[in-house]
């Protein structure tokens, strides 16, 4: 019998836009701020460049889609395993699409992804597809928005 498990996650996100005069101008303070977690490496993120963030760090909208990607890619591999599925490379091209509302706020109206799977034999790339699915109802993150997550698989194979 499986009994239910909690965890818990821990990180640290730390402000680092401040360019000498806080927020006192909307304009005038950066976006920037990292995120830390213990013996991990520091991801430097923005805010979306729409709402005066930093292009070349990830913001938290691509985070979330990045999240989305790879839960379920590694739910799709615990799949392939146990199913006797030989994976041998894994990308995924993830979009995510979000509403801006008038009041200023928004959310996301789905997120898309779309995994090329390369697996070491023909003859299981039905069986690839088929366990995309049930990667998706096992995916924690997909589990926990309250948004459509569409998958658009491709599976080739070497032989």
């Amino acid at each position: 019998m499986f009994t239910s498990k909690e965890h818990h996650y821990h990180l640290t996100i730390q402000w680092t836009g401040n360019t000498g005069t806080g927020t006192s101008v909307y304009r005038t303070y950066d976006r920037s701020h990292t995120i830390s977690g213990e013996n991990k490496a520091t991801i430097l993120a923005s805010s979306d460049p729409a709402f005066r963030g930093d292009i070349s760090k990830y913001n938290p909208e691509e985070l979330l889609v990045a999240a989305l990607s790879g839960c379920h890619m590694l739910s799709f591999l615990h799949k392939c395993a146990d199913a006797g599925v030989v994976v041998t490379a894994y990308s995924d091209s993830a979009t995510g699409t979000m509403i801006q509302t008038p009041e200023g706020g928004g959310h996301f109206t789905e997120v898309t992804l779309n995994p090329m799977v390369t697996l070491d034999a023909v003859a299981m790339i039905d069986m690839a597809n088929s366990l995309h699915h049930k990667a998706s109802q096992q995916c924690f993150i997909a589990g926990s928005v309250n948004f459509p997550v569409h998958h658009h698989p491709v599976c080739i194979a070497e032989d």
